[in-house]
C-alpha cells in the first residue's frame, strides 16, 4: 500500500462529502411539492460552467478515464482517433435538443426524460417501455461504473477486488442519497476541474519518463509498427468501424438520458452557450490526452496484462506518490460522478415515472422522499452484486450499455421535438425495434458490415418511428376528435 497516495485520495474524497453534506441543506430547505424537482434537477438553476462541468464528468466515465486508456495502451494511436469522436458530445446534445428540450420539458414539468416522453405522446406503454430500457441498459452502466472504481482502489491500496469494491460503493451511496442532483452538480464541477489539472500533469509526466514523444514513437514502432497507425495494433479498426464510433459516443449521445437531462436543468439561454463552448473544449482536450498516456505507457510499464490497471499503474510510476493520488483523483472522479448520475436516474425512473404515475399517483410527498431514499440504496447494493465479477475492459460493458439506450430514445427524443406528426405509436414501435434489433445484432451478429452493433439498430428504429407514425395518422386524429367530444360533452 502506497501511503502517500492513498492519503492524497482520501483526502480528496473527503472533500466531495463535505460539499454532498454541505449540498444536502438546500433538499431540508426545499417546499414538500418541490423535493422530486430539487432532488433530480438542482431547481433547473445549472449555470453556464456547473452545466458544462456536470455533463463531462457524467460522460467522461470509467470508460474513458479507466477502460478507455487501457484499451489505447493495447491497440494504439488507432484507438486514440477513434476516442476523438466525443469531442462532439456536449455540443451535439445542447445544439441539437438545445432551448426547445427546456422549453417543452418545463411545459411538462417534467423532471425526467421519461417525464418528457409521457407529457409528449400521452402513452402509458412509451412510459414503461422506457423505463424498462433505463433499468436494463444502465445497470450495466452502473456495474461498469462500480468496477472502475473497484479497480482503482484495488492498485492503489493492495486490497483484494470484493474490498475495494465495497469500499467505493459506499461512499458514493452515501452522499448521493444525501444530497441528490445538486450535490451531484457541485460535486461534478470539482471533479471536472480535477480532471483537467489531473490529465495535464500525468500526460507531461509520462512524455518525460518514457525519454519524450520521438523516443517513445521509436519505442511502439521497433514493438509494433501498426501500433503508431490508424488501424489498431492487429489491423482490426478498420474505417468503417471507427466511423462508427462518431454514431456511439459522438451524435447518437443525445438518446443517453443521463446525459439528455443536463438540457433540462440549465437556468437560461446564456448558461447553455457557456456549457457549449467550454464543455467542447473540455471533452476535447481530456479525452485526447487520457488516451495518448495509454498509448504512451506502454514502453514504460509493457506487459500490463489487465488493461484497467494502466492509469493506476502508470501513474504511480511517473508521479512522487502525494502527486499520484491527486492525479489519481481525476478517474475516481469520473467514476463517481458517473455512478451518482446513473443512480438518481435509474431510481427516478422508478419512483417517479413507475410507482408515481401507475401504482400510487396518490402518494403523500413524505412517502415519495422515503421510497426514493430506499430504491436508491437499494439498486446500488444491487449493482454492488452484480459487479463482483468483473470483465477484463469494462470498456465494452459500458459502450453496450451506450448503445442500448441511444438505440431506444434517440428518434422519440429528437423526432418528438422536430416532427408533429410522430405520434404514441411510431414512439413505442421505434423503442421496441431499437431494443429487439439491439440485443439480436450485438448476440447473434457483432460488428455487422463492420460497424459498430449501434448503427444498424439505430437506422431500423428510425424507419419504424416514421413509418408507424405516417400510418397511424388517421388513427391520431380519430382519437383527438373522441377526446374533444368527450371533453365537451363533460
Amino acid at each position: 500500500m502506497n501511503m502517500g497516495v492513498v492519503i492524497s485520495l482520501v483526502i480528496f474524497l473527503l472533500a466531495i462529502f463535505i460539499i454532498g453534506f454541505w449540498s444536502s441543506r438546500s433538499l431540508k430547505n426545499t417546499a414538500e411539492d418541490s423535493f422530486l424537482q430539487e432532488y433530480f434537477l438542482g431547481g433547473r438553476q445549472l449555470g453556464g460552467f456547473i452545466l458544462a462541468m456536470t455533463m463531462i464528468a457524467t460522460y467522461g466515465s470509467a470508460s474513458s478515464f479507466i477502460g478507455g486508456p487501457g484499451v489505447a495502451y493495447n491497440q494504439g494511436f488507432g484507438w486514440v482517433l477513434l476516442s476523438m469522436s466525443q469531442v462532439a458530445t456536449g455540443y451535439f446534445v445542447l445544439m441539437i435538443l438545445g432551448k426547445k428540450f427546456a422549453i417543452m420539458a418545463r411545459k411538462y414539468k417534467a423532471v425526467t426524460l421519461i417525464d418528457y416522453l409521457k407529457g409528449r405522446y400521452q402513452s402509458k406503454w412509451v412510459v414503461l417501455t422506457a423505463a424498462f430500457s433505463i433499468i436494463v441498459f444502465l445497470f450495466s452502466a452502473m456495474a461498469a461504473q462500480w468496477i472502475g472504481g473497484a479497480r482503482l482502489i484495488e492498485s492503489l491500496t493492495g486490497l483484494n477486488y470484493t474490498t475495494a469494491l465495497f469500499i467505493f460503493a459506499v461512499s458514493v451511496l452515501t452522499y448521493v442519497i444525501i444530497g441528490g442532483f445538486r450535490a451531484v452538480a457541485l460535486t461534478d464541477t470539482v471533479q471536472g476541474v480535477v480532471m483537467f489539472g489531473g490529465t495535464l500533469i500525468l500526460l507531461i509526466a509520462t512524455i518525460i519518463a518514457g525519454g519524450g514523444i520521438g523516443n517513445i514513437m521509436a519505442d511502439l514502432t521497433a514493438e509494433n509498427p501498426n501500433l503508431v497507425t490508424p488501424y489498431g495494433a492487429d489491423g482490426g479498426l478498420s474505417p468503417s468501424y471507427v466511423s462508427s464510433f462518431w454514431i456511439l459516443v459522438g451524435v447518437a449521445v443525445v438518446g443517453l438520458p443521463q446525459v439528455t437531462v443536463r438540457a433540462m436543468a440549465y437556468k437560461n439561454s446564456r448558461s447553455m452557450h457557456r456549457a457549449l463552448i467550454i464543455g467542447t473544449i473540455v471533452v476535447g482536450f481530456i479525452m485526447l490526452n487520457m488516451h495518448l498516456i495509454g498509448v504512451f505507457a506502454r514502453p514504460i510499464l509493457p506487459g500490463i496484462e489487465v488493461g484497467d490497471k494502466v492509469m493506476p499503474m502508470i501513474a504511480q510510476e511517473v508521479l512522487p506518490p502525494w502527486l499520484a493520488g491527486v492525479v489519481l483523483a481525476a478517474p475516481m472522479a469520473a467514476i463517481m460522478s458517473t455512478v451518482d448520475s446513473l443512480l438518481l436516474l435509474v431510481s427516478s425512473a422508478v419512483v417517479k415515472d413507475v410507482y408515481l404515475n401507475y401504482i400510487k399517483p396518490d402518494a403523500s410527498n413524505a412517502r415519495v422522499k422515503k421510497m426514493t431514499f430506499s430504491v436508491t440504496g437499494i439498486l446500488g447494493i444491487l449493482v454492488f452484486l452484480m459487479a463482483l465479477s468483473p470483465p477484463d475492459l469494462l470498456i465494452w460493458l459500458n459502450l453496450f450499455a451506450f448503445g442500448g439506450l441511444e438505440a431506444t430514445f434517440i428518434w422519440p427524443v429528437v423526432l418528438g421535438l422536430y416532427w408533429e406528426t410522430g405520434n404514441k405509436y411510431g414512439a413505442l414501435a421505434s423503442m421496441i425495434v431499437g431494443i429487439a434489433s439491439y440485443i439480436i445484432v450485438d448476440q447473434f451478429f457483432p460488428n455487422l458490415f463492420g460497424m459498430h452493433n449501434v448503427v444498424v439498430p439505430i437506422i431500423l428504429s428510425f424507419f419504424a418511428f416514421v413509418t408507424v407514425s405516417l400510418l397511424t395518422k388517421s388513427l391520431m386524429v380519430n382519437e383527438y376528435i373522441n377526446q374533444d367530444k368527450l371533453e365537451r360533452s363533460m
